[in-house]
């Protein structure tokens, strides 16, 4: 008897959320067709969202097409009254900026759920009005940079697409170019998002690579999501891309870091040549080519390759030269040039020390000249160093060669000064 009256109360319950859903959703039509009679009546609009809103919270009612034609009649509006906002005021801020993407959602639902012909025509008939709003909301949200948003847009758009060619109905998707343009759209939007995951970019980019696209972007970015996957063949997404587009300079850096990082500097010099050539003022290209040729350079001295080591060390200095020559205070050659001088003079430090143990009077004479070439290559990497910490004082790498260097020209004063600088530079 009593699990029957709870059983009784559940239903009475359950009766009175249903009324209360039919209810809401009589009022969103109410308040919408008043909005209709009179467009300035935004209030009404405002009204009919509130209502759609708490009617489909009931789970009975998430899948009743009337319902969800309603929700996205109600959201084409808020997309369009969006839209003369926008228009009238590019910096308004728009108070759904999800209109469009919401009704596309309840309009393809109710479209596959309805049972009337009558409102399956309806859902249709509306989407057509949608697929205009995605667009423009894409456009808005782009254009204010938010990506995140951008993306919804411009990815539902597709998707309505492909579902209204699966209905037999024509998209404006279907004509010319749009479609790709709004794949590369997608692609890019989510690419610059910093939540929207690879996953969700990668298929754009893929149906665009697959099509053989004309955007440098399409090639670059899948080789970017690949690489930071750990994908082994992330670089022939970039070989294609610079066989079809070999002056793009985005591509030709995106390869010049890859092999950078891979630490294939041989195959880098002529590729950073072609950078040099593309971007004559970019003085950062002028650096990494001095910097790729000095750890050539260095490698040579290892393998005690002299003649490499010095034609290389002279490649190095002529491109940190051509960086200095257009800007003489730029950290990156000042700290180049210094760094190679240094390492010069450091690498005389085994060959000195043995010297020093050997104290015959041509020994000491060996020791005396060594030092004395030693103290001047010291001497030449100095004033590099000197405006490398003018250009970044708080550089520890250019600390430690200052005080280094001070220290060997038995300038204790100006060592110990540097000495106290890094301590204090490495405890912030």
């Amino acid at each position: 008897m009593r699990y029957l009256l709870y059983a009784c109360c559940f239903l009475f319950v359950a009766g009175t959320l249903n009324a209360q859903a039919d209810q809401s959703l009589k009022e969103a039509k109410k308040q919408l067709k008043k909005y209709y009679l009179d467009q300035s009546n935004t209030g009404a609009l405002d009204a009919a969202k509130t209502a759609i809103i708490e009617a489909l919270s009931d789970s009975g009612m998430a899948s009743n097409a009337s319902a969800l034609i309603t929700k996205g009649k109600i959201f084409n509006e808020l997309a369009n009254e969006g839209f003369k906002t926008k228009t009238l005021d590019p910096a308004a801020v728009l108070s759904t900026p999800d209109a469009a993407a919401q009704a596309s959602e309840a309009l393809m639902k109710a479209a596959g759920l309805a049972e009337k012909k009558a409102d399956k025509k309806d859902a249709l008939k509306t989407l057509a009005e949608t697929e205009n709003h995605l667009n423009n909301y894409g456009i808005f949200a782009y254009q204010d940079q938010n990506y995140t948003s951008a993306f919804q847009n411009f990815s539902s758009s597709i998707s309505l697409s492909k579902f209204l060619g699966e209905m037999g109905e024509s998209s404006r998707l279907a004509e010319g170019s749009l479609m790709d343009e709004q794949l590369l759209y997608s692609a890019v939007s989510g690419y610059y998002s910093d939540e929207v995951a690879d996953a969700d970019v990668k298929p754009f980019l893929m149906q665009l690579y697959e099509k053989g696209s004309e955007e440098p972007f399409v090639y670059e970015g899948l080789y970017s999501i690949a690489s930071k996957a750990g994908d082994g063949n992330a670089i022939e997404f970039l070989q294609k891309g610079r066989e079809l587009f070999p002056d793009d300079s985005g591509l030709l850096f995106s390869e010049i870091n890859h092999y950078l990082q891979a630490g294939e500097l041989n195959v880098l010099t002529d590729k950073l040549k072609a950078a040099i050539a593309a971007e004559p003022d970019n003085i950062s290209v002028y650096n990494t080519t001095g910097n790729v040729y000095d750890q050539l350079a260095q490698q040579a001295r290892k393998d005690e390759n002299t003649a490499d080591a010095e034609k290389y060390q002279n490649e190095a200095m002529s491109y940190y030269e051509q960086a200095l020559v257009k800007d003489a205070n730029n950290f990156e050659a000042n700290y180049g040039v210094g760094q190679m001088y240094y390492n010069q003079a450091a690498d005389m430090v085994p060959a000195l020390n043995k010297l020093g143990e050997d104290y015959t009077k041509p020994g000491i004479a060996k020791y005396d000249a060594l030092k004395k070439e030693m103290d001047a290559m010291f001497s030449k990497a100095l004033p590099y160093f000197v405006k490398a910490e003018a250009g970044n004082s708080s550089d520890l790498n250019t600390i430690i060669a200052l005080k280094e260097i001070y220290a060997r020209l038995n300038d204790l004063e100006k060592s110990e000064m540097y000495a106290k600088k890094y301590d204090e530079l490495s405890k912030q």
